[in-house]
């Protein structure tokens, strides 16, 4: 979960270490026990998707509101862009009968996401996750047709820059569906950053639940603090609750949302690129049904 977009959920700040390293970590400590997966599901209660097993915001209302938002056909290529254990893709991939590519800077988790592929009854020619930043997927252009982003483009090198490889790699008429959160107070800065990735914003749903969802776990991480040491390891649960700390106060003012970003589609375009591209589950002489 990552209620600021900026903080890394149970990832220590420590100087030197990389990122990647920080959370590859974070998913072997969260492996090593459920702890951390019931507390999630005492704080969202019936929201909590179990299967899914998300560290992040996704609720059943979100996994809804996701597949509402991109529109997606069946067979076509979504990317799960800072996709963790890989939960939300393998979930949306086998609900709207996708292909699917994930990326995450953690190898340890593109690991666990891999091995997560026989669960959801996903082969791996219909489901592939890498190691990538958000800035930089190696995807070819217009390859995807539609993006999830849940609570991961605070993590990225620069918002911009993630944002303008999404814009790259979609094809015309692809959406971007992401959570993003913010002060209530602040002005909403998604108009501009969109325009800027050649995208505009199609719809903003609101989200307002989540911060107390999140104020629940926070508080449950606290309470429960001995037995994150015990279970997770000293390092780890500092790492939590800091975090607890530190967001915590500030929920009452966050105003969190999904956006839904369209990359703008010719009014006669042929066949994307992503009709054509070398994929999961694809063939390079083949194309996808319209």
């Amino acid at each position: 979960m990552n209620a600021t977009t900026t903080a890394v959920p149970g990832a220590p700040p420590a100087p030197g270490a990389s990122l990647a390293a920080q959370y590859d970590a974070f998913h072997r400590s969260r492996a090593r026990s459920d702890l951390v997966a019931r507390l999630y599901a005492e704080a969202m209660g019936a929201e909590y998707p179990a299967e899914v097993g998300a560290s992040s915001s996704c609720d059943w209302s979100l996994l809804g509101l996701m597949t509402a938002r991109l529109r997606m056909q069946p067979d076509r290529l979504l990317m799960d862009a800072g996709c963790g254990t890989g939960g939300i893709g393998l979930w949306l991939a086998r609900a709207l009968s996708l292909r699917l590519v994930g990326f995450d800077l953690s190898p340890v988790a593109v690991a666990q996401a891999a091995d997560r592929r026989p669960h959801f009854g996903l082969p791996a020619e219909r489901a592939a996750f890498r190691v990538a930043a958000l800035e930089d997927t190696s995807l070819p252009d217009s390859g995807v047709h539609g993006i999830v982003c849940v609570d991961a483009l605070g993590r990225a090198g620069g918002r911009g820059a993630a944002l303008r490889e999404f814009g790259r790699v979609l094809v015309p008429g692809g959406r971007l569906v992401m959570t993003w959160s913010l002060r209530r107070s602040a002005e909403p800065a998604w108009q501009e950053r969109a325009r800027a990735a050649g995208l505009t914003v199609e719809h903003v749903d609101e989200r307002p639940a989540e911060p107390a969802a999140w104020a629940r776990l926070y508080q449950l991480w606290i309470s429960h603090a001995d037995a994150l040491r015990c279970k997770l390891g000293e390092d780890q649960a500092r790492n939590m609750l800091r975090e607890a700390h530190r967001v915590l106060p500030t929920l009452p003012g966050r105003r969190a949302v999904l956006l839904t970003l369209r990359r703008s589609a010719p009014d006669h375009a042929g066949p994307g690129a992503a009709d054509t591209m070398t994929g999961p589950g694809r063939r390079p002489d083949e194309r996808n049904p319209q």
